[in-house]
């Protein structure tokens, strides 16, 4: 069959899944280009990788912006149009997008579709009893580990266009060199942390990747997907650990609701202790497009930057590169 009508039948089929809402208007589309192809990514943290590999040889498309959480995320009917345009499709797998997975497997039929996280050994990856077999998604949180998923994106551009390979091998050089200048500024800043303050308390599961790469114990509120919920014993069992550690500061989140981090705060003033919020964490979404925190280095050196100096580490406060702009997100 000819591929146009292939796609053509695959896109009515797709749009018919969906639904018939209208289109978000903020929802993108693949823009014509001079690049040599086109490629459409899930969350910021794959949209910033390809974006720093691919230079100007690809157009890369993010579909989900700043604040968008991926785990409640739906295909919209302009996201499968630009899915099946695609030359590549990189989502980030471990069913973080969960409500895109048939998107995907339809959108396969037509082009190269990857899951990135495919790229790691299962070992590597956490399995928690409570997520029913599933494995923990939020891998972007171990830079290292990340570093892996940057080295299959690389692979695949190579594959996909040889004649790039030159400065796709520059540019993952230097991307690997920052990231690997990330990892050590992390371990230096939050390896001056107190033992008895290295406990992170954040409002859903996303940081336990961070936890082992950095020796932190971690407390989500709500599990490793925001759909689930916290109920009154998770709230008391949490106020006890931070009662009884003394822990100052807990950890809002920007793509997940402040209110059971509130209950916290109040349930150890109840008990005599006080607990301040150490600031918003980027979890499952950049900062904004266009700043130093809308990248993947910035992302996750506001992260390393606010844990450390809210649980009482001497850290400079435009963080490893002096970019962070030291507002809220």
């Amino acid at each position: 069959m000819h591929r146009s009508l292939f796609i053509a039948i695959l896109l009515t089929c797709s749009l018919f899944f969906i639904g018939c809402s209208d289109a978000d208007p903020s929802d993108s589309a693949v823009e014509e280009s001079n690049a040599s192809y086109t490629i459409v990514t899930t969350t910021g943290m794959i949209t910033d990788i390809a974006k720093r590999i691919a230079g100007d040889r690809a157009d890369v498309t993010g579909l989900m912006s700043s604040g968008i959480d991926p785990h409640l995320y739906s295909p919209t009917r302009n996201d499968i149009q630009s899915l099946m345009k695609a030359d590549i499709v990189l989502y980030s797998g471990l069913h973080l997008e969960g409500k895109m997975i048939d998107a995907f497997d339809r959108v396969a039929k037509v082009t190269k579709v990857f899951a990135v996280t495919d790229s790691l050994d299962r070992e590597q990856l956490f399995s928690p009893p409570e997520f029913d077999g599933h494995h923990d998604p939020h891998v972007w949180m171990d830079p290292l580990a990340w570093k892996q998923v940057a080295q299959f994106i690389h692979a695949t551009l190579v594959e996909h266009d040889p004649d790039g390979a030159p400065l796709y091998d520059t540019n993952m050089a230097m991307l690997a060199t920052e990231i690997d200048a990330l990892n050590t500024y992390a371990s230096e800043a939050l390896g001056s942390i107190p033992d008895e303050q290295r406990v992170l308390v954040t409002a859903h599961d996303a940081f336990s990747y961070f936890g082992r790469r950095y020796n932190f114990q971690v407390v989500g509120i709500q599990g490793i997907s925001t759909e689930s919920e916290a109920g009154v014993r998770d709230i008391e069992r949490i106020v006890d650990l931070l009662v009884t550690r003394k822990i100052a500061a807990v950890f809002v989140e920007t793509t997940v609701s402040e209110r059971n981090i509130r209950a916290l705060i109040a349930g150890a003033k109840d008990r005599g202790h006080t607990v301040t919020i150490g600031g918003a964490l980027f979890s499952d979404a950049m900062g904004l497009e266009d700043t130093y925190e809308g990248t993947y280095i910035g992302m996750i050196d506001h992260n390393i930057t606010l844990i450390a100096k809210a649980l009482g580490a001497d850290v400079p406060d435009a963080g490893m590169n002096g970019l962070l702009s030291g507002s809220e997100p």
